[in-house]
C-alpha cells in the first residue's frame, strides 16, 4: 500500500521539478515558444493535481495507525502545489503584461522602475519601523531599570537614616 504512495511521491517530485524549471523559463521566452511553454506547464500542473488526488486515495486506504505520517506529507505536497500554482500565475501575469506592452508599444520600464522604487521605499519604512520599535523597547527597559534603581536608593536611604538614628 505505502509502496504505491511512494511511487506517486517520486512521480510528484519529478513532475514538480520539471514544472519549476519550466515556470522559470516562461518569462524569458517570446512568442509561440512562450505560448507553448505556458500550455505545457498547464498540462503538467493538471497531472500534478491528479497525482495528488491519487495520493489522497492511497492515504485513505492506509491503516489509521500509520495514516498520520502520510497525511502530514500530503499537507506539505498540497502546500508545494499551491506555491507552484502561485508561481505559475505570477509568471503568466508577467507574460500577459509583456503581451499587453507589446500591443500598446509600451516598454514597461517606467512601471517597473516605479514598482522597484516603491518596493525599496517600503523596505526602508519597514526597517525604520523595526528600529523605532527596538528603540522604544530599549527606552522602556531603561525606564524600568531606572525606576528599580530609584527604589533601591530609597530603601538604602531609609536604612542609612535608621542607622544614623540608632547611633
Amino acid at each position: 500500500m505505502s509502496s504505491e504512495f511512494e511511487s506517486y511521491e517520486q512521480d510528484f517530485a519529478v513532475l514538480t521539478a520539471e514544472i519549476t524549471g519550466r515556470i522559470g523559463k516562461v518569462p524569458k521566452l517570446v512568442g509561440d515558444e512562450k505560448k507553448q511553454m505556458v500550455a505545457n506547464v498547464e498540462k503538467q500542473l493538471e497531472e500534478a493535481r491528479e497525482l495528488l488526488e491519487q495520493m489522497e486515495l492511497e492515504v485513505r486506504e492506509i491503516p489509521p495507525q500509520s495514516r498520520g505520517m502520510y497525511s502530514s506529507r500530503m499537507r506539505s505536497y498540497k502546500q508545494e502545489m499551491g506555491k507552484l500554482e502561485a508561481d505559475f500565475k505570477r509568471s503568466r501575469i508577467a507574460y500577459s503584461d509583456e503581451v499587453r506592452n507589446e500591443l500598446l508599444g509600451d516598454d514597461g520600464n517606467s512601471s517597473e522602475n516605479q514598482r522597484a522604487h516603491l518596493l525599496d521605499n517600503t523596505e526602508r519604512l519597514e526597517r525604520s519601523s523595526r528600529r523605532l520599535e527596538a528603540g522604544y523597547q530599549i527606552a522602556v527597559e531603561t525606564e524600568q531599570i531606572g525606576q528599580e534603581m530609584l527604589e533601591n536608593l530609597s530603601h538604602d536611604r531609609e536604612k542609612i537614616q535608621r542607622a544614623r538614628e540608632r547611633v
